[in-house]
């Protein structure tokens, strides 16, 4: 048995597997591309799916691939155990209607035996119970003695996900010797021991599972097999653990040593170092594929992963950043399979840091949170369910830190009401995602479309052409056809019409012939290209197999085109000045406007976004030829043109090339020359997700009536401040001065007016337990001067509780103060104004010695202080 890297198995099966006719194709990006049922891609074949399904046609009907996988389902058992991970890399070949069980057994078993060299003695093969076929290939085809077959039920060799393709699938086995046995002298693969190691699975997907549970053989019978790469790298290098695998371990090597820890030495460090070891991969590969820290989706995935790696850096005493260092390792080992990790090291590691930044402050804050809860909730012993789910959803806390920290002092977590307030969670976010199937396999639209081929576009060169009805689909249904008022999506064998795509929207227009006349509303495209026509008729009927007019509205094309040829100077330009780590994170082009999402971290200043202008303009106004031309992926990518984040791209590619200043990748409608932009205008920057950058635009007539519509207003302005355009700075600055002086003088007479009777508010305190409690109300006192006024007060008493409100625009506010004495005898001031505020509607809490409040009913504010006294006493040690 070859002693090999896991780099070097990646090669050889990829390289074997095109030698028996695959295409081998790169690993899609883990962020799921069409697919609303997974948020991540989780198995080698999901982003194949379309393929098996028959939505789409693959480029070849056999394929191979080494797909990056991501699985978070049992994250709390990562690093407790040698074997779990949440980043995996999939090996795979794959059949779409072409080779079936035999071949793609004996070429299993040929990689297996003659390239990696595995001895034929060490390898078992289990087969489905009724899989009479695979089990007469492994026997008399590929003659695998018959006592290393195994029959296995449903469970183990059947392969189903509620209704839909399915089938019997047989795995490969490897014999790790009797020193991993469970002593059991008959005992095989099946057994729940660890000497049998499973290691590449084959699925026949030769059935269609109906909904009244019967199985129908399928017309197309595909092959999807799946084989671990570290746990193949593993048996390789005879190493127990995928920790041992030789580029794994590297990046482990790298924990140990920036840690200062020894591994193998303590079981709570050797956890905490796996971790570690196995998040920083899953990190780096998630920031690669444009995935950004957030508290939604996949990007509070990465969150999660992210900051349970910095946290237990903090258990194994590291002080300061240090995963970017391990990032480092992580692009040393993978970097030459996957290239766009060295071509964005650096943004990776900006990500990273500023994460991991973010999240020592998160933990200060939400330790002082955690005290907090900890003070109210000591007495009962336990920490309510959605107070932790606060912790951990909000200040992003995680749960295994707060139940660590309260075990320390005897206390627990109601994670009963915890799991409840996630699961609430994960049905919003599961209605975000639209309700989306988690099978994939549904019928609908997709089942009518699926019949017919690809739409022929025409629209990149003509606003006009005629074409014929192939389809008409009414209510979900299929219809002959439709008639006035109806609401319909129409399918041509051609048409001009674009349909929405890449950021674009689709475009509007008329469908019509001599009786007929349907107003086009929008333009979309089915999974296997089928363009769809939504519209209403609104005049005659519409025919299957009948001919019509297909006429663009011109105007809207030509704004949209102006705004997504701009786009792409947008693009050129944020790159020019802010860097290289600019990448297009999301786009909106229609013909009113542009919007443009950017990876960045910081908000633009004045000066920059002035600067992007600018070049924008300039570009514009240099009259630039705007050049189209269709080329392969990789010459493309040679002659520099710039391809997106995830966007999932043919064997021949669409290359718009702007002059000398841009190039890009895009498969939209573009201008013929930059000049027809005409004039570009920033109207907004701002931020819409950690990392994530967004700026809206206007073009051509549009800008221009936007600066109409400013000087417009600005004479507006001029006219109320009585000045001239040429002294409005001046002016304005003048009146806000003087606002600002009036403002000051209103304040200092208002704190006059209020803490006039500062005697009068002590003489009618109260000494509780040595503790003098003030409590008074006042109106129109913002909290500004209610604070001043308890500043004022606690200066002239030893041991104080003070409590002070104000009713101000139909609200009330509350201020509490309390002293170290006070403090210590159990009156803390947050805990005391949550209790008040609760009273006049509101909430609010704080630090022990002061804290405020605010309330939605002011008139509550009296018996809300009348209550002080009785809460105090109840909280007196």
């Amino acid at each position: 048995m070859k002693n090999m890297g896991l780099n070097e198995i990646r090669s050889a099966f990829l390289e074997f597997f095109e030698s028996k006719g695959h295409l081998v194709e790169s690993s899609y990006s883990l962020v799921p591309q069409d697919d609303k049922s997974l948020l991540l891609v989780n198995a080698g074949m999901a982003p194949l799916k379309n393929y098996f399904t028959g939505a789409e046609v693959p480029p070849q009907n056999r394929m191979a691939t080494c797909q990056k996988c991501i699985r978070t389902g049992d994250i709390e058992n990562v690093g407790k155990t040698a074997r779990h991970a949440t980043f995996f890399e999939m090996l795979g070949n794959f059949s779409f209607g072409d080779y079936f069980k035999k071949e793609s057994l004996e070429w299993g078993w040929e990689f297996v035996t003659e390239v990696l060299e595995i001895p034929v003695d060490k390898l078992w093969a289990t087969v489905y119970l009724e899989d009479d076929e695979a089990y007469e290939i492994w026997k008399n085809d590929v003659k695998i003695p018959e006592d290393r077959i195994i029959r296995l039920g449903k469970a183990d060799n059947f392969w189903e996900i509620g209704n839909g393709p399915c089938g019997p699938s047989s795995e490969i086995y490897f014999d790790r010797g009797e020193r991993f046995g469970c002593g059991d002298s008959d005992h095989k693969p099946g057994c729940e021991c660890d000497q049998f190691l499973e290691f590449w699975n084959h699925v026949f997907t030769q059935f269609n599972k109906n909904e009244d549970g019967t199985y129908k053989p399928l017309a197309k019978k595909n092959i999807d097999t799946g084989m671990g790469l570290e746990r193949i790298a593993a048996i390789m290098q005879n190493v127990d653990s995928i920790f041992e695998v030789d580029t794994i371990k590297r990046v482990l090597d790298k924990v140990v040593e920036i840690s200062g820890r020894p591994y193998n030495d303590n079981v709570k460090d050797d956890i905490s170092i796996r971790i570690i070891t196995d998040h920083i991969r899953a990190v780096t590969f998630l920031v690669s594929d444009g995935v950004l820290p957030n508290n939604e989706g996949r990007g509070y995935v990465l969150r999660r992963l992210l900051r349970r790696a910095a946290r237990h850096g903090k258990l194994l005493g590291i002080n300061g950043l240090f995963l970017r260092d391990i990032v480092n390792v992580v692009i040393e080992e993978s970097g030459a399979a996957y290239p766009n990790l060295v071509e964005k090291q650096e943004f990776i590691k900006k990500v990273i840091s500023i994460e991991e930044e973010r999240f020592y402050l998160t933990i200060d804050q939400g330790m002082e949170i955690l005290n907090g809860y900890i003070e109210i909730f000591r007495k009962s012993g336990v920490l309510p369910g959605p107070e932790a789910f606060k912790l951990y959803d909000t200040y992003g806390f995680p749960l295994d830190l707060t139940r660590e920290i309260l075990e320390e002092i005897n206390m627990t977590i109601d994670e009963d009401s915890f799991n409840e307030e996630m699961e609430k969670q994960r049905d919003r976010a599961r209605q975000a995602r639209e309700n989306e199937s988690e099978v994939g396999w549904e019928e609908g639209k997709g089942s009518i479309l699926s019949a017919f081929e690809p739409t022929q576009f025409v629209g990149y060169n003509q606003l006009h052409s005629d074409a014929v009805c192939l389809g008409i689909i009414k209510d979900l249904k299929s219809v002959e056809n439709a008639t006035i008022g109806d609401e319909v999506e129409i399918f041509f064998d051609k048409t001009p019409f674009y349909a929405e795509s890449g950021g674009q929207v689709g475009d509007k227009g008329v469908v019509c012939n001599d009786e007929s006349e349907i107003h086009i509303l929008d333009c979309t495209k089915s999974k296997n290209g089928v363009f769809l026509h939504k519209g209403i008729i609104k005049k005659g009927t519409i025919q299957v197999n009948q001919s019509y007019s297909l006429s663009v509205n011109a105007n809207l094309r030509s704004d949209t085109a102006k705004n997504h040829t701009t786009t792409h100077l947008l693009h050129k330009a944020l790159r020019m000045v802010l860097g290289e780590h600019v990448e297009q994170a999301g786009s909106f082009v229609d013909s009113k406007r542009l919007r443009f999402d950017f990876t960045h971290f910081n908000a633009l200043s004045h000066e920059e976004l002035k600067k992007v202008e600018t070049i924008v303009n300039k570009e514009i106004l240099n009259a630039l030829p705007v050049d189209v031309s269709i080329s392969s992926l990789d010459d493309a990518k040679s002659m520099g043109a710039t391809a997106l984040f995830n966007e999932k791209y043919g064997k021949e590619v669409r290359v718009v090339k702007i002059g000398d200043f841009s190039m890009e990748l895009c498969g939209g409608t573009h201008l013929t020359n930059s000049s027809q932009a005409g004039l570009f205008k920033i109207i907004s920057e701002g931020g819409v997700a950690a990392g994530v950058r967004r700026i809206e635009a206007l073009t051509g007539l549009n800008a221009l009536n936007y600066f109409e519509n400013m000087e417009e207003t600005l004479n507006k302005v001029l006219e109320i401040i009585k000045s001239n355009k040429e002294d409005i700075v001046s002016k304005s600055s003048s009146i806000v001065e003087d606002m600002r002086k009036m403002m000051k003088e209103n304040e200092i007479l208002k704190s006059k007016i209020a803490s006039s009777n500062i005697d009068e508010v002590k003489d009618k305190s109260i000494v509780l337990d040595g503790i003098t409690i003030v409590k008074y109300g006042y109106k129109n006192a913002d909290s500004n001067i209610i604070r001043e006024i308890a500043d004022r007060i606690k200066d002239q008493l030893n041991e104080y509780l003070i409590v002070l409100a104000s009713t101000i625009d139909d609200k009330v506010i509350f201020v509490t103060m309390a002293s170290e004495g006070a403090i210590k005898k159990g009156l803390h001031a947050g805990n005391i104004i949550r209790e008040v505020a609760k009273i006049a509607g509101g909430n609010g809490g704080g630090r022990p010695n002061m804290a405020q409040a605010g309330g939605n009913d002011p008139e509550k504010m009296e018996f809300a202080l009348d209550n002080v006294e009785q809460i105090a006493k109840s909280m007196l040690k």
